[in-house]
């Protein structure tokens, strides 16, 4: 413990707010014009209970978006976007310290891994073996198990060239963890080019193993208030129903007729009250396999701020922060219920069980590849 924390404390002497700025070059008037495209900014974060060193990295695009990433949980901890006043806040739910993720939140902005959502009663069959997994949520495993891709310390690499600024976060999940068969090696990079920030997702694994990569970023466009007055458009025409477990029952249901149709933009509280204890829920994109399409549009009429997802996933989460309740701040900020969504690209939860899903096992030789991109943009009136 002593040698980490004196290695953190060099470290924080050396790197302390270090700043990389990608630039290009070009050819004006006969002579070379270098124009920043994106800079990264590197500071420390905090020492985990385990002694080890947290960082954090600030992206900011030549547009005015700026992404503060923590390689703790690959958490995404902050980003800025301006309204149509002109004047940028944060749009994610979060922490300004460590301490507060080490206490405890609800995956707030962080990698979720090896297998994102529930797998149901904490235990999946594969190649005739029985695997048993943590009960972290009643009788099921959520996200990864009690400690998931999320609590853990990535080894980061910041990429900065003519054409990228991007941080790359790496992990080695071994065999047995947290019940999971295999070594599973993981990349995932974040870029912010411009107006969009680029998830991709890539694993490797010597042994078959279930796999579903996600962020958890929890968004409020209007840095205030609750995100019932947003609007939402979901490109998928079938969701999958769940039981009292929020457990899927196998059926892909049409969405047409119920609250759970976003085909059409919808005020998020105008019939949220119709579902049982809010949205919590997969939807079946409406896309073939491996296509990348816009998978749903989130906007705020009064900030005139929007986010577009789109991704290589088959499905995404829509879950409306059912389960804040106050008890977590963020300075004079109570995040209370609803005070925050979720848009989790994702496989299908379960799907370890659920044969008529989407494959989500992973096998040797093959390599696990997935990418999704936040695009952030403002609509005036």
């Amino acid at each position: 413990m002593k040698n980490k924390t004196l290695t953190a404390v060099i470290s924080f002497s050396l790197i302390m707010m270090i700043t990389v700025t990608a630039c290009k070059s070009r050819k004006t008037s006969g002579e070379t014009e270098t124009r920043a495209r994106g800079t990264v900014e590197q500071s420390f974060f905090g020492l985990t209970p385990d002694g080890d060193s947290a960082m954090l990295f600030t992206l900011k695009s030549e547009t005015g978006i700026t992404v503060k990433i923590t390689n703790y949980g690959g958490i995404i901890t902050e980003i800025h976007t301006p309204g149509k006043d002109g004047k940028s806040v944060n749009i994610l739910l979060g922490f300004d310290n460590l301490q507060q993720y080490i206490n405890g939140h609800p995956y707030f902005g962080a990698i979720i891994g090896r297998y994102g959502n529930r797998i149901a009663n904490a235990t999946f069959e594969l190649e005739a073996k029985s695997f048993l997994l943590a009960k972290n949520d009643g009788n099921n495993t959520l996200h990864g198990g009690i400690k998931g891709f999320d609590k853990v310390v990535w080894t980061p690499e910041v990429i900065s060239s003519v054409d990228r600024t991007a941080l790359k976060l790496s992990y080695h999940s071994p065999d047995g963890e947290e019940g999971y068969p295999g070594n599973l090696d993981v990349v995932v990079t974040y870029e912010l080019h411009m107006d969009q920030l680029i998830i991709t997702y890539e694993a490797r694994t010597d042994k078959a193993t279930p796999i579903n990569l996600t962020n958890h970023a929890y968004f409020n466009l209007a840095g205030e208030g609750t995100i019932l007055d947003h609007v939402l458009y979901l490109n998928a025409s079938h969701y999958t129903p769940v039981n009292a477990e929020l457990i899927p029952t196998g059926e892909i249901a049409p969405v047409e007729g119920t609250p759970f149709d976003f085909t059409e933009p919808h005020v998020i509280g105008e019939r949220i009250d119709q579902v049982e204890g809010g949205y919590d829920h997969n939807f079946v994109l409406d896309k073939k396999e491996g296509e990348k399409v816009l998978a749903a549009r989130l906007s705020d009429p009064k900030t005139g701020r929007f986010v577009e997802v789109t991704t290589t996933e088959p499905g995404i989460q829509f879950y409306s922060g059912n389960f804040l309740d106050g008890t977590l701040k963020s300075g004079d900020e109570l995040y209370v219920k609803h005070y925050g969504m979720c848009l989790e690209t994702q496989h299908f939860p379960d799907s370890p069980n659920q044969p008529e899903f989407p494959n989500t096992i992973l096998r040797p030789g093959e390599t696990f590849t997935s990418q999704t991109i936040l695009k952030f943009g403002t609509v005036s009136d």
